[in-house]
């Protein structure tokens, strides 16, 4: 059997030979072999990326064939401390020695809403889930109830549910009356939201970012807006919370949201989700809305949770992250004015960056997917992004730096010779969506508030 490969410039591409039984067996059983899309191999080089992680400590993660790689996906976003992270390893085995899941509330309930309430601007009233699209749901819902309207407006991706999913092209099995009560705006296009609301619009949601800044005090507008119209500002910062700010994007900004969405960073890889918001929305949970769950009291999720955010509020988590995002985003960018490529530039925020391909003749897919498979080489899990964790060393740093210095000129000769795809030892990432944007800006029936 091949020997693994290691955090160096390897030789040869990772050897995946238990990645491909896993695999096969995989498809006899489960439907497009992932239970997360952005997980599954659609998104990896086939037949050169692994398949199934076996293990991860801090910023490394080894692949079912012993393969060592530097990850910045880190589970795509759940893992902010890094993994195996001894103080919330801790903290879980502690609670686990005195059970996981009761007949009644437990106290880390009352806790961790406590914490969550003073770090959080606009957490009046905390609830907990499992999932992010659990939460946003009950948003929806909630602002739904409390507006007496039914139109949403939304911008960035939230979930899974009906709601949010019947505006892409994965909407089989929604009926058409889901498909006429949620409606997209462009990010930092003031003017396709207030296009799109009409007299009978309960919320608008959004991410507070994804990569782009807000421009134009976008935020602020937003939320003068909604004020103004009897609408529900929904903040889903599944992304942003907990690493942009330990408040997260409501405290960075400065903008006070109505409701707010917490799922990713908050437990350190364990599922844990929360709704938190204005009281006056929040206490229709009492009686009028109906959002339980049996697991969510889960307590090893909640003690995850309070050692988490306790680490991240001592060390200045979010500090530490942007210090070494920066560096990442800085370095890559100059190595690219050195190799005087034009069509590949790093943006975004420090704690979480893109990598964005814009050829002018070419596809962009090849070239993110030639890139990927050179750094699969040489030890690095990359899928376009950097999801900084507190893990994330200088020496980590520096290599992925060389790295990236090291597959510039193959980056350079494939675009020159415009052949991408002769480079390329296995088939190229797809999109996750086929449409990615523009989905159904406007109403159907648009009655605008004057």
């Amino acid at each position: 059997m091949k020997t693994p490969n290691k955090i160096q410039f390897n030789p040869d591409y990772p050897g995946i030979k238990n990645s491909d039984e896993l695999y096969n067996r995989a498809k006899n059983i489960i439907p497009s072999v992932t239970q997360t899309l952005a997980k599954g191999p659609s998104q990896y080089v086939f037949g050169i990326a692994p398949k199934f992680i076996q293990k991860g400590k801090g910023s490394h993660v080894w692949d079912v064939d012993g393969n060592e790689y530097i990850d910045y996906n880190m589970a795509i976003g759940p893992v902010s401390l890094g993994y195996s992270y001894p103080k919330v390893d801790e903290a879980i085995i502690q609670q686990l020695a005195s059970g996981i899941t009761f007949s009644m509330m437990h106290p880390l309930e009352v806790e961790v809403s406590e914490i969550i309430s003073e770090i959080i601007p606009n957490a009046e009233a905390v609830r907990f889930s499992k999932t992010g699209a659990d939460v946003t749901s009950a948003a929806i819902r909630l602002s739904r109830a409390f507006t007496g309207k039914n139109k949403v407006l939304c911008c960035g991706y939230h979930g899974w549910h009906d709601w949010y999913i019947s505006v892409t092209d994965r909407n089989k099995g929604i009926p058409d009356q889901i498909k006429d009560l949620t409606f997209t705006f462009n990010y930092n296009d003031i003017e396709s939201l207030i296009n799109s609301i009409d007299d009978d619009t309960a919320c608008v949601i959004l991410e507070p970012f994804v990569f782009e800044e807000p421009q134009k005090n976008f935020l602020n507008e937003l939320r003068t807006i909604c004020s103004s119209k009897n609408i529900v500002l929904v903040f889903d910062e599944m992304w942003t919370g907990f690493r942009i700010s330990t408040g997260g994007a409501q405290e960075y900004f400065g903008v006070t949201a109505d409701l707010a969405c917490f799922s990713k960073a908050i437990a350190n890889g364990m599922p844990l989700s929360v709704l938190c918001g204005k009281k006056e929305i929040m206490s229709l949970l009492e009686k009028d809305v109906f959002f339980y769950t049996t697991f969510g009291g889960e307590t090893l999720s909640l003690a995850a949770a309070k050692a988490t955010i306790t680490e991240m509020i001592e060390k200045n988590v979010p500090q530490y992250l942007s210090t070494q995002g920066s560096k990442l985003i800085k370095g890559l960018n100059q190595i690219l004015f050195d190799f005087e490529i034009d069509y590949i530039t790093c943006s975004g925020y420090n704690c979480r960056s893109i990598v964005n391909f814009s050829l002018k003749n070419g596809n962009s897919l090849e070239l993110k997917s030639l890139m990927q498979q050179e750094l699969f080489k040489r030890g690095i899990l990359w899928s376009g992004f950097h999801n900084i964790s507190f893990s994330h060393s200088d020496d980590d740093i520096k290599y992925t730096l060389d790295a990236y210095g090291d597959l510039m000129p193959i980056i350079k000769q494939a675009v020159d010779e415009g052949n991408i795809s002769k480079f390329l030892k296995g088939k190229p990432v797809e999109p996750v969506f086929r449409k990615t944007g523009n989905f159904n800006i406007k109403p159907v029936s648009k009655k605008v508030i004057q």
